[in-house]
């Protein structure tokens, strides 16, 4: 089985203190602080590296669940929107927002397939404790 590395350093406390993550393969290394973490401050963040890759696996699910049930999909594009509760310590919601422009499917079918990504996408899976929302609309 594949192992996908990253890796992540921080320098001082949480509030004034800074750090970079860095993907395994390289192909992506970023600065993060409190503030681009909780603040909105321009930057990285963990959070955003989660919704990232939800937004990336949930898009290839689809597009394989999709193909299995007989339908070929032109594109699956998805948004992902991970809320943190800063109080809780805890990410309390992700919402993914899909949008698939695949011919010759109702829209009934679509929306099934679109929930059985949603629940078998190895990061849904991964991320079990956490409210994942889908809004998913079928462009054609």
């Amino acid at each position: 089985m594949p192992t996908k590395k990253a890796e992540a350093v921080w320098n001082g406390n949480l509030k004034s203190g800074n750090g970079t993550m860095k993907v395994g393969s390289g192909s992506y290394e970023g600065a993060y602080s409190f503030a681009t973490r909780f603040e909105d401050k321009s930057g990285s963040n963990p959070e955003e590296l989660i919704g990232a890759a939800h937004a990336g696996c949930f898009s290839m699910a689809f597009s394989n669940e999709l193909d299995k049930a007989g339908f070929t999909p032109n594109s699956v594009h998805t948004n992902a929107e991970v809320t943190i509760d800063p109080g809780a310590g805890a990410i309390t919601t992700i919402k993914l927002t899909s949008k698939g422009n695949v011919p010759d499917i109702e829209n009934d079918k679509f929306q099934e397939i679109a929930e059985a990504a949603k629940n078998g996408c190895p990061v849904s899976k991964a991320l079990s404790g956490v409210t994942i929302e889908l809004d998913a609309t079928l462009e054609n």
